[in-house]
């Protein structure tokens, strides 16, 4: 077998683990939620399975704001913004192995055109922003072979400041009703 087959297969067998993974994940979504109850490993491990399907969100922001109202809210973004980031590796690695499929789409073409103008801000707007283009970027991110360390940095930061906003909010609606 030569490099380009090896490299195809290897492709492949990514994509269809990330599949996979998506389908886990939304089949067991009630269960996913249940960790919360471990505190900080729990909300960063709820936060890295709910942002590892690709395009079907799990509401995990939702998880972020209870939390937010029983734990520190700033350590709960902190642990929250940095298991999305994580479990957004999951669309980078699609984008890795599905190069061949998502090359000539507009949609990439469009977000391409983003990262080649703006760079890094794009995956940071789109990480800040709850979309669920998000997946998309990070497909991108991974078949234009951006740094993977680059790729989870813009994207905690991102991230962590939109679960500031969910956590902090999940703060303030407790101190309503009690």
């Amino acid at each position: 077998m030569n490099k380009e087959q090896r490299t195809f297969w290897l492709r492949l067998i990514i994509l269809i683990g990330v599949i996979t993974l998506t389908i886990i994940l939304i089949v067991n979504r009630e269960k996913v939620q249940h960790l919360g109850v471990y505190g900080y490993p729990g909300i960063f491990l709820i936060s890295v399975l709910a942002n590892a399907t690709i395009i079907i969100p799990i509401p995990g922001f939702i998880i972020t704001s209870a939390m937010g109202a029983v734990f520190n809210p700033f350590l709960v973004a902190f642990t929250a913004g940095a298991g999305s980031a994580v479990g957004e590796l999951t669309g980078y690695l699609a984008g890795v192995g599905g190069q061949a499929v998502i090359g000539d789409k507009v949609w990439y073409q469009k977000i391409k055109g983003w990262m080649s103008k703006y760079g890094d801000f794009t995956i940071f707007v789109l990480s800040l922003i709850p979309n669920p283009i998000f997946d998309l970027a990070g497909m991108v991110a991974g078949s234009m072979k951006i740094s993977v360390w680059r790729f989870v940095f813009w994207c905690f930061l991102g991230k962590f400041l939109k679960m500031l906003l969910f956590a902090y909010s999940g703060a303030k609606l407790l101190l309503l009703f009690s």
